[in-house]
């Protein structure tokens, strides 16, 4: 059911101005918890929240549907996360074997052409720039250098599949590195969405609350109702 909030909702949580959108300053599965606990309560008190003003069919009727829309944005959420995290690791994992990797290539065409001063030249060039990218683009660039001059590396008997080896090692990196540099942004497209549901979510929960707690400001045993229970800890 949470995927079909998620799909009515989309086009409303869209359409939110972005000077509204807020973060959650709570656990999101607590926050959502207390927004089905508080329609349970709600619809007890129905007519007297109408009574006070409160726009029921906006506020109440629509609160499991905003409550569901959160649940799935924010699952999605959570499943992206966990991807970007787990590819950080398999980064910090990778990376060290690629630089060693890229490093005994980079010996290895120094070795096997050593009397071409002209191709030495152009393996000193390749690692002359820094980071996790440009070690990237070595690996491809050494592949492309390498695959171009098998002649003189056959007569060093050099093993040549290395060269397939480093592109693809270059291609399989890039795609991690772009996904590990992922767990660190906070601007992702999920995140945004689950920001937006939750700020739809707090609307109503807000109005809720704080009718109710003007209604029953004088009956402590429908009040507590309107009282979230993290914040009360």
């Amino acid at each position: 059911m949470s995927k079909e909030n998620y799909d009515t909702k989309l086009a409303v949580l869209e359409a939110l101005p972005q000077e509204a959108v807020k973060s959650p300053t709570i656990p999101v599965d607590v926050f959502m918890q207390e927004a089905e606990n508080l329609f349970v309560w709600a619809e007890e008190d129905k007519e007297t929240l109408l009574a006070k003003g409160l726009d029921w069919q906006m506020y109440g009727e629509d609160l499991p549907t905003r409550t569901g829309a959160c649940r799935y944005a924010q699952a999605v959420w959570m499943k992206e996360r966990y991807s970007q995290e787990e590819a950080a690791k398999a980064w910090r994992e990778e990376s060290p074997k690629a630089y060693e990797f890229r490093n005994d290539l980079l010996a290895d065409l120094r070795f096997a052409f050593r009397k071409r001063l002209d191709l030495l030249a152009r393996v000193r060039a390749i690692p002359d720039g820094e980071g996790d990218a440009d070690m990237i683009q070595d690996l491809m660039d050494i592949s492309v250098l390498g695959k171009a001059n098998i002649a003189e590396l056959e007569k060093a008997k050099y093993d040549l599949s290395n060269f397939d080896v480093a592109a693809q090692k270059s291609d399989a990196l890039a795609e991690l590195l772009a996904k590990a540099n992922g767990a660190t942004l906070d601007n992702s497209k999920a995140k945004e969405i689950r920001d937006r549901a939750y700020t739809h979510l707090k609307e109503a929960i807000d109005e809720l609350r704080e009718t109710g707690k003007y209604a029953f400001r004088k009956d402590p045993e429908r009040y507590k109702g309107y009282i979230s229970q993290y914040k009360r800890r």
